[in-house]
């Protein structure tokens, strides 16, 4: 039967629905109360900006790419402040430094990209270097050269650096030749500048300990190790990173002195004392490493690594 108003007669579940002042269809004829209302509307506001939050995400991004771009174009000297030092400044060294890279199948991929950064790093200090040493990648291939390859492919224009896939012994002839490694019983006084020294490219947590020495050996070449030993004092292994061993040579042709250019690199990390002459501990190293690890900073690396693109 039709209701005598003339209107449709509700349903049970029109009947078991009302909607609020908002609009909003709330079951049981029941209102919305202030907080409901007020969560409501927080939501439909959240919605409603979800684009303008994006948006706001996308700029910030932008903004810290920016930053970064600035910082890398004041490290290489692009910009005013630049740390690279004009080339007129810089008194370039006869001195060879070879980084032997024949190690790559003994590494992990992870250990891999560390020697990558050290590279990097090393690249980076010698081309500010005050005298920049003659510098040399020897062997490049393998999981090395796939990293170098995927993460910093301005590397095949990097300048002042020699790159070969041949092993050192094909490069430099063998009588130039002095592998530095810690196990050696020999000791490097002054840094003979006809020689080719060779650092070791390998960062193995000392699994494979004494092998770049018995390399050496083998291959019927000099040896030496740095005089760590009669100038500091350590807490931890004298087995150093490539480029703690790089960065030393280089701030040793700076300073002319051994004790300053090892308190001028190690990390705060190796517990470094000074010896005095007497043999006696002498002062901690208070220099603090610039955020540089063997094992790790590989994000500090990229941020002082130089990529030349021209």
């Amino acid at each position: 039967m039709a209701d005598v108003s003339g209107e449709a007669a509700a349903t049970p579940k029109q009947r078991s629905e009302s909607r609020s002042d908002t609009g909003d269809v709330v079951p049981g004829n029941q209102t919305l109360s202030k907080r409901q209302k007020k969560k409501l509307l927080k939501q439909q506001k959240w919605e409603e900006e979800r684009e303008l939050r994006k948006r706001r995400r996308k700029e910030r991004k932008q903004q810290r790419k920016l930053q970064r771009q600035n910082t890398q174009q004041e490290n290489r000297g692009d910009g005013p402040s630049g740390r690279k030092r004009p080339c007129t400044e810089a008194t370039p060294s006869s001195l060879r430094l070879l980084v032997d890279c024949s190690f790559d199948n003994l590494m992990l991929i992870k250990d891999v990209r560390k020697l990558h950064k050290q590279i990097q790093r090393c690249y980076a200090e010698n081309r500010r270097a005050s005298h920049p040493v003659q510098f040399y990648l020897t062997s490049l291939g393998g999981q090395l050269k796939q990293s170098m390859d995927e993460k910093d492919k301005g590397w095949v224009n990097w300048k002042d650096i020699t790159i070969k896939a041949e092993h050192y012994s094909e490069v430099v002839a063998k009588d130039e030749l002095v592998y530095l490694t810690s196990d050696s019983p020999n000791v490097v006084e002054e840094l003979d500048q006809k020689k080719a020294y060779v650092i070791g490219g390998l960062v193995d947590h000392n699994h494979h300990k004494g092998i770049s020495y018995e390399r050496a050996k083998e291959l019927g070449i000099g040896h030496a190790q740095l005089p760590l030993s009669s100038f500091v004092k350590m807490n931890s292994r004298k087995v150093l990173a490539v480029n703690h061993v790089f960065e030393i040579i280089l701030a040793y042709l700076e300073k002319g002195s051994w004790q300053e250019a090892f308190f001028t690199v190690l990390p705060q990390r190796k517990g470094a004392i000074a010896i005095s002459q007497d043999g006696t501990n002498r002062q901690e190293n208070q220099d603090d490493d610039e955020g540089l690890d063997s094992d790790s900073n590989l994000d500090a690396a990229e941020k002082t690594v130089i990529r030349d693109q021209n």
